[in-house]
């Protein structure tokens, strides 16, 4: 049995910091990010479920969302305004990022690549949960700039309007339900979260 050099990959998200052009007040890596991600995707699940009918593996977008920045482990986290610069620049760091997933999963051992296939190969997902997660995805950096801004940070100003206009965009029934359910706490002193 040869070993693998997967996991230690993975463990270097930690080592991956978002945001990276702008002044953070709490830099933020991916890994405590995509933990935020999974816990929110989870949640769109439920509420999709339980609120508006829907059929969603709240689960199975959690464990996709753990994993949705870990191509980043090799290619870093370019900031939006550079992926983004053209549609030219966004197509060929797409094709970066789907080679980077490869990547990684040729480092699992044979007979795990295909588990881990629809987690890490974005061609290979179920589009209703990669939407979830992307989602989640965009919630949860909508709430770090609120977080940025509260402290005191204007930096985060514009990439929260860029965002809220996103997330109008992208607005569903349990993604409604979030922000005015659990948002706003995201902009409280830790004295007022302990009550109601």
């Amino acid at each position: 049995m040869l070993p693998s050099h997967f996991f230690a990959n993975l463990s270097r998200m930690k080592l991956i910091y978002r945001w990276p052009l702008m002044r953070n007040i709490q830099p933020e890596n991916i890994a405590e990010h995509s933990l935020q991600v999974a816990m929110v995707a989870h949640a769109l699940g439920l509420i999709h479920n339980r609120l508006f009918e829907g059929q969603y593996d709240a689960d199975r977008a959690a464990v996709m969302a753990l994993y949705h920045d870990s191509s980043e482990v090799l290619t870093g986290d370019l900031p939006t305004p550079v992926k983004y610069f053209n549609p030219e620049i966004a197509r060929e760091y797409k094709k970066i990022e789907l080679a980077a997933e490869q990547r990684l999963l040729a480092l699992l051992p044979p007979e795990l690549v295909e588990d881990f296939r629809p987690l890490l190969d974005s061609a290979a997902q179920d589009s209703e949960l990669s939407r979830l997660v992307k989602d989640a995805d965009t919630l949860c950096a909508y709430t770090k700039c609120l977080e940025e801004i509260n402290a005191g940070n204007r930096e985060f100003e514009p990439a929260s309007k860029r965002l809220e206009q996103m997330l109008a965009q992208r607005m569903s029934p349990a993604m409604r339900y979030f922000i005015d359910v659990f948002v706003p706490s995201f902009s409280l002193p830790l004295d007022e979260l302990s009550g109601h």
